[in-house]
Parts: C-alpha cells; sequence; structure tokens
C-alpha cells in the first residue's frame, strides 16, 4: 500500500503554508485509533456511567484525539441540529492549573459557561468577568464578584440540561488533583459527577497518570466511571516498535520539502527522544522543519533532528512519570489473587482452577501477541499507518 504524502505543488508556496500544513496534519495511528474507538464507544452507550477517564502520558496525542472526537460529534448531530438549533453537540473546556495551589472552581464554572457561549453568564457573572474599577488616583482596584460560586454552578447545570451535548469534555482534567488531602480529593470528582448525574449529561476527564489519583476514592465513583488507557508506544513490544516506525515513515511522506527524509533509518534516536509518544515526536518534527524550511533545505536531516530534540533529563523526566502510572495500570497474578481473597473466593478457585486458568490464558495469549523485540533481529518494514486526518 503507497501513502500519497503532502500535495506536490505545496513546494512551490511560501515556507508559512508548508509548515502549517504539517502542523495540521493528523496521523491516525493505531493506538490513536484504539482509543478513538473506545471513547466513541462509551459516549454512544455509556452504560450507567457518568463519567469517563482517559489518561495517558504527557504528549501521547490527546488534543489529537479529542479534535477527532469533537470532529464526528458534530457530524453525528447535524441531522438533529436542523431541528434544534440550540444544541451543542459537544464542549470542551480546559481545567486550569491553579496559581494557589487548590483548584478554582468559580474560575472552572466561567470558563465552562463561556465555553457554552452561554447567555446566562451575561446576567449572572458580568462582574466576574470584568473584575477591575478606578479608584480616585486613577489606579484598577479589584472589586469583590457579586455572583456566588453556587449561582455559576446552577448556571452551568442549565446551560447542560438545555444545550444537552453528548459529552462534556474537560480537558486537563489532572489538574482538578490540585487539594490538599484524600478527603477533598473525593470531593472534587464527587462535584464532577454530581454535575453529571443532575444534568444527565457524559463528562469526560482527559489528561496524565494522575488522573489515576481518583481512580480508588469509592466503590461507588468507581461504578459510575470508565477508565480509557491511551498509552505510549513501548519498546518491549516488538508490535509496537513496528508501530512506531511505520509512524515515522508516513511523517516521511508528509514533511512538505523536496527530497523525503529518512527518519527510519534513525527510528532508535526517535524513539529515545520522543519515549515513543507520538503528539512528541510530532511537536519534535515540526520545530525540526520550522530550521530545515527558513535554512532553505532540501529535506530534514539527523542534525535539524539533534538541534531540536528534548534533552536527556527531559526524556527521562517524562519516561519516568510514563512507568510509574503504566505500573498503577498494570494487573497481573497478584492482583488477581488478592481481588479472590476479598471477595472470599481464593479457595473455591484453588480448587476448580477456573480464574486462574482464564488469568493465565490472558496473560499468555498478551504475552504471545506482544513478543519482546531484540535489537538486530530483523530489519523492520515500511508498512504505512492509518489515514490523513486534518484537523479541523
Amino acid at each position: 500500500m503507497s501513502i500519497r504524502g503532502f500535495p506536490r505543488e505545496l513546494l512551490d508556496r511560501p515556507p508559512e503554508e508548508r509548515l502549517a500544513y504539517f502542523k495540521d496534519y493528523a496521523l491516525a495511528h493505531p493506538l490513536l485509533r484504539t482509543a478513538y474507538s473506545a471513547l466513541m464507544h462509551v459516549i454512544r452507550e455509556p452504560a450507567g456511567a457518568s463519567l469517563i477517564s482517559v489518561c495517558g502520558p504527557t504528549g501521547v496525542g490527546k488534543t489529537t484525539l479529542l479534535r477527532r472526537v469533537q470532529k464526528e460529534l458534530i457530524v453525528q448531530a447535524l441531522p438533529d441540529l436542523e431541528k434544534n438549533r440550540g444544541r451543542i453537540p459537544v464542549v470542551c473546556v480546559e481545567a486550569i492549573a491553579p496559581d494557589s495551589g487548590n483548584f478554582n472552581w468559580k474560575d472552572y464554572y466561567i470558563r465552562a459557561l463561556e465555553a457554552f457561549n452561554e447567555p446566562l453568564i451575561n446576567k449572572k457573572a458580568d462582574v466576574a468577568l470584568r473584575t477591575a474599577s478606578y479608584s480616585g488616583e486613577g489606579k484598577h482596584i479589584p472589586t469583590r464578584s457579586r455572583v456566588t460560586t453556587d449561582e455559576l454552578r446552577r448556571a452551568l447545570e442549565q446551560a447542560l440540561r438545555h444545550r444537552r451535548p453528548d459529552a462534556f469534555i474537560i480537558d486537563e482534567a489532572q489538574h482538578l488533583t490540585k487539594m490538599a488531602s484524600g478527603r477533598r480529593l473525593q470531593d472534587q470528582l464527587d462535584s464532577i459527577k454530581s454535575l453529571a448525574n443532575l444534568s444527565g449529561i457524559l463528562h469526560v476527564l482527559v489528561g496524565t497518570y494522575e488522573l489515576l489519583a481518583f481512580r480508588e476514592l469509592s466503590g461507588q465513583l468507581s461504578r459510575r466511571k470508565v477508565d480509557i488507557h491511551f498509552p505510549r508506544y513501548r519498546a518491549e513490544y516488538k508490535e509496537d516498535i513496528q508501530a512506531f516506525i511505520n509512524v515515522l515513515h508516513t511523517f516521511e511522506h508528509h514533511l512538505p520539502l523536496q527530497e523525503k527524509p529518512n527518519l527510519v533509518q534513525n527510528w532508535e534516536y526517535c524513539y529515545e527522544r520522543s519515549i515513543g509518544s507520538v503528539g512528541v515526536l510530532k511537536d519534535w518534527l515540526t520545530r525540526a522543519l520550522v530550521s530545515a524550511l527558513e535554512e532553505g533545505a532540501s529535506t530534514l536531516s539527523l542534525t535539524h533532528l539533534k538541534q531540536h530534540a528534548l534533552s536527556i533529563s527531559q526524556c527521562e523526566k517524562m519516561a519516568t512519570e510514563a512507568l510509574e502510572g503504566e505500573a498503577k495500570l498494570k494487573e497481573d497474578d497478584e492482583a488477581n489473587g488478592k481481588l479472590l481473597r476479598i471477595l472470599g473466593m481464593a479457595e473455591i478457585v484453588s480448587k476448580t482452577g477456573n480464574a486462574g486458568t482464564a488469568n493465565s490464558n490472558k496473560q499468555k495469549a498478551a504475552a504471545s501477541k506482544r513478543k519482546s523485540n531484540r535489537v538486530g533481529e530483523r530489519k523492520p518494514e515500511r508498512d504505512p499507518v492509518g489515514v490523513k486526518d486534518h484537523a479541523g
């Protein structure tokens, strides 16, 4: 299967247009497609869930995932929008990192209402949005907003009910965890769950592995929440290495330069400085492309890559955080045995062997599917990956 690549007429366009093309290009690689399918499946049929948590390492491509999901939800809602012009198919708001160490709910509610373009905000939060007045000396003095956090929350509840989005997405949701104690941490997620339940709107939390702090707060929350893992490509799995190489091969064809660069030849270096995260890789290639275009270079060289690669310490930090998150998500025989003991089934299973056999079979199947790759075992093939998807 051949890869079409970038339109050749781009080579006659200014560097800014060529750069814009590559920045806008999104690759539907296997792990992205898997996460997308899993998320869309739960959005279509939550089956009792009110919250979805999508977590993965930094730079894995969560922003690209969200763009694809929002685009699809809008397309699916078009027939209904003809009849109901007030409906909004999907809303996305970013949870802002707090300055004081504690998450600012008042700011969150205002940003959420702004994301809705909600008329109510003009009546209920006009003072909150214009928080400066003049003193007699001509200086700006912050004024205390008359609108309360409770009023803003009720306004958001009403907006959710009236606008009826298929999903309310909270990006960078790990910032919700910025609280002092475990009890307050549960309060954070209870607030989101309550909003979802009262409005009847599914909430999607998207963020880094810090979201795993919400995973074991209570049985009630666990029952109402679906966890989706969006991982990086792992070097210890042969199929992951092959998929990563295929990603590089596809990117080679979409870098709008006179000569196709040979990224695959340097796949080990590309993996090392991206830790297997396609989002990190794409940003890195974008920076390198800027240099190549500024120099008028005919292709992207290893020199360009080295010039714009993340430092070893940066990559080590990202890799450490990724490994810690992946370890928390790992389920093995020890975890299975603990569950059986809690349920009082350990003795029953030891006699029948059913659960243990099932668990061992799953692990054997996973091991045979994702075999360890040995360097130099064979030259990887350059199969194309996915399809071109321009961000909309």
